[in-house]
């Protein structure tokens, strides 16, 4: 099982990397994504996202933490892998430009 301990940087980017929840969270936003801009904000809600339902974990005992310090590094984590997932959803499911309609009526003078 993964502790989250003070420092230990295996642990902190295993957390990070391997939430679930930021992982989907952030792929469904950036699916969603009209502007490649917005995947950095949806990273930021599924590393949100994931630092309360590990918070929760924690809390409830399902994830067993000493200290302080290791939260920080995994949130920044999750942010970064977040980033990544959002821009991947949004590369797979880039939405084409609303096309225009062409006045080539000749009437239109």
């Amino acid at each position: 099982m993964i502790e989250l301990t003070p420092f230990a940087p295996l642990n902190v980017v295993l957390l990070g990397v391997l939430n679930p929840v930021v992982a989907v969270i952030a792929f469904v936003m950036g699916r969603h994504a009209d502007q490649w801009g917005k995947c950095v904000l949806a990273g930021f809600v599924g590393a949100l996202a994931g630092a309360i339902v590990l918070w929760f974990a924690v809390r409830v005992g399902l994830v067993p933490a000493r200290g302080l310090g290791g939260e920080t590094g995994v949130f920044v984590v999750s942010f970064i892998a977040g980033t990544l997932w959002a821009t991947l959803g949004y590369a797979a499911f880039r939405r084409k430009p609303a096309s225009t309609p062409s006045s080539s009526d000749p009437n239109d003078s």
